[in-house]
């Protein structure tokens, strides 16, 4: 970042901090602030509805359903099955500028299903997918803090339009793809975010940029021991490619992801496959490396097809950015987060987490319930990709996180689930829609600070237009209609 750059935010937010260490805050933010107190309630309400819910990517029709029911009856004008995707739906109160996005997300992973109890328990109901990334805390918080701002812009008569994303499959990083490929989150001035996690910040690492796409390979059945020279074997090919592409990994760079599995690999062992199908992710720091990745693995995959005698196609599921961060947005919501502070939680639930962690031998070590601060530059990539990241490339993003799951513990598991459905888990998400509720009403009154966002936007991404990394006139992976 550059120096001018930085001298210009800490003008901008100095006074907002004072104000902030103060406790005397403007009348749209004490508003904001009251307007979640009230609504803590339905924080709980809505957590625990999507906890038991647990719709996985693309299925989320009743969690779906519950939040944009609720923007609704707020007064929010809902539009239902944006961009292809039935469980996708666009929630907006107001008009004109600023434009303020929020996102929320809502889906559930499959397989890491769990009471909320410290130990590995199944539910009594029997659902076996789970909140193990706390997407019931994202969307119920996301949801009460869009409507919070509302409440604020109405009550003070303030100019503007909050819009609440509801974007489906963020697990299978597909929904905010299709839906910036669509043009949904055009003409945003900024956007606020916030993910469950297992300790309180403002991001400041940009993930990866990644590409998940499938090979299929079509070959010719025969019989494996009768007459094995009239059959090519798909199942070859896509042994041939995995080979290929595990002797390049000697030569990428060390930031470089590149993990597989096998979905189908033939029906019976006396049988050559006729079919077969390999599922990759590429990942990198940025999107030029992914690219460049991934033109290598196709070469790769042609060649297993031509060594075999088999046929290929290949289907680009998704693929995504990495984060742009936005510093005059991050340090924004850091003033904001320390006038919120981080949950605080009871000697009881830090006892519920010490006995999980006890149970998972690993450090006993509690809830994290410190507030950990910006560093003065962005921190490494780490982790996994996200499609919010499309959505830092169309408007300034700013995204935070806040405890809702013991220290320690594996995050995407049954143990997350446990937390993501106790009153602690509901303590994060109470955090974040105040976090989400003071941000939006600066935003909304605070245009120097919009341009510094936007300034900063601009210098980042050199004014390019955003480019889907998706064909154009592809639509979304749905999965198969069932009967509801």
């Amino acid at each position: 970042m550059k120096t001018r750059t930085l001298l210009m935010v800490g003008c901008l937010l100095a006074g907002t901090a004072v104000t902030a260490g103060a406790q005397d805050l403007p009348p749209e933010k004490q508003t904001a602030l009251e307007a979640v107190t009230t609504l803590e309630p339905e924080v709980r309400r809505l957590s625990m509805e999507l906890w038991r819910y647990a719709e996985t990517a693309l299925q989320e029709h009743d969690s779906a359903a519950l939040l944009a029911g609720v923007l609704e009856a707020e007064g929010f004008t809902v539009e239902r099955g944006v961009a292809g995707m039935p469980t996708a739906f666009v929630a907006t109160y107001g008009s004109g500028s600023p434009r303020i996005g929020v996102l929320a997300e809502f889906d559930a992973l499959p397989g890491v299903g769990n009471a909320a109890v410290p130990h590995r328990a199944p539910r009594e109901d029997g659902v076996t997918s789970g909140q193990g990334c706390g997407h019931n805390l994202f969307g119920a918080a996301s949801v009460v803090g869009a409507m919070a701002i509302k409440r604020a812009m109405q009550a003070h008569d303030l100019p503007g339009t909050v819009v609440l994303y509801g974007t489906p499959a963020e697990e299978t990083v597909v929904g905010k793809v299709y839906m910036a490929k669509a043009g949904v989150f055009d003409g945003l001035d900024a956007v606020v975010e916030w993910h469950p996690g297992t300790e309180t910040g403002v991001r400041n690492q940009p993930g990866r940029a990644m590409n998940n796409f499938e090979v299929e390979f079509f070959g010719q059945a025969a019989h494996a021991s009768a007459d094995p020279w009239n059959g090519r074997s798909a199942l070859d090919a896509v042994e041939l490619m995995n080979y290929g592409v595990n002797l390049m990994r000697e030569h990428v760079k060390p930031t470089t992801r590149i993990h597989y599995v096998i979905p189908r690999g033939g029906e019976a062992p006396n049988v050559v496959p006729e079919y077969a199908k390999v599922w990759y992710y590429v990942r990198d720091v940025d999107r030029e490396s992914v690219e460049q990745y991934y033109e290598r693995i196709l070469k790769i995959a042609e060649g297993a097809a031509l060594a075999t005698g088999t046929e290929h196609r290949v289907f680009l599921i998704t693929g995504v950015h990495e984060y742009n961060l936005n510093r005059p947005l991050q340090e924004l919501v850091e003033v904001n987060m320390k006038l919120v502070g981080p949950p605080r939680f009871t000697e009881a639930e830090q006892a519920f987490a010490r006995e999980l962690q006890a149970f998972l031998e690993v450090e006993q070590s509690g809830f994290d319930d410190e507030l950990h601060l910006l560093e003065p530059e962005p921190e490494p990539p780490s982790g996994g990709s996200t499609d919010v990241a499309e959505v830092s490339y169309i408007a300034p993003t700013v995204g935070f996180s806040v405890t809702t799951a013991a220290a320690n513990i594996p995050w995407h598991s049954w143990a997350t689930t446990a937390c993501h459905g106790t009153e602690a888990g509901v303590k994060g998400a109470v955090v974040a829609a105040k976090v989400i509720a003071l941000t939006g009403a600066d935003l909304l009154t605070r245009p120097e600070v919009l341009a510094a966002a936007k300034a900063f936007f601009e210098e980042q991404t050199g004014g390019a237009p955003y480019v889907s990394p998706i064909p154009p006139d592809q639509d979304p992976p749905l999965p198969p209609a069932t009967d509801r």
